[in-house]
C-alpha cells in the first residue's frame, strides 16, 4: 500500500512506493533519466503510466478516469519547463499622501 505523508504547510503530499530493482534495471532507468533530463523518480513514474496504460489497453478495460488522465498529462508537461527566474528583483509600490498644503 503506498504511504502518504503531509508536506509542512499541512497539504498531502503525493503518494509514495519503494521499489526493490536489479542493477542492470536500475542503471538502464539512470541512462534512461539523463537523456530526457528527468529525475531517475520522475522517469520511473513516466515508465510506469506508460506500461499501465499499454497494459489496459491490452486488457480493453480503463481504470483511470479520462479527467484524470488529462490532469497528468497537464502536470507533465508544467513540469517539462521548470522554474524561470525573474530578469529583475521586483521593486516596492510608494504611495504618497497629500500634502496639507495643496
Amino acid at each position: 500500500m503506498a504511504t502518504r505523508q503531509n508536506s509542512t504547510n499541512g497539504k498531502p503530499k503525493s503518494p509514495r512506493i519503494q521499489v526493490v530493482l536489479p542493477e542492470l534495471i536500475c542503471e538502464q532507468l539512470n541512462i534512461l533519466a539523463t537523456n530526457e533530463s528527468r529525475t531517475v523518480s520522475n522517469m520511473a513514474k513516466v515508465l510506469i503510466q506508460e506500461g499501465i496504460t499499454k497494459y489496459l489497453e491490452n486488457e480493453g478495460r480503463a481504470l483511470i478516469s479520462e479527467n484524470n488522465s488529462n490532469t497528468d498529462k497537464f502536470r507533465d508537461e508544467l513540469e517539462k519547463h521548470g522554474v524561470r527566474k525573474f530578469k529583475r528583483a521586483s521593486q516596492r509600490i510608494r504611495y504618497y499622501k497629500k500634502s496639507d498644503e495643496e
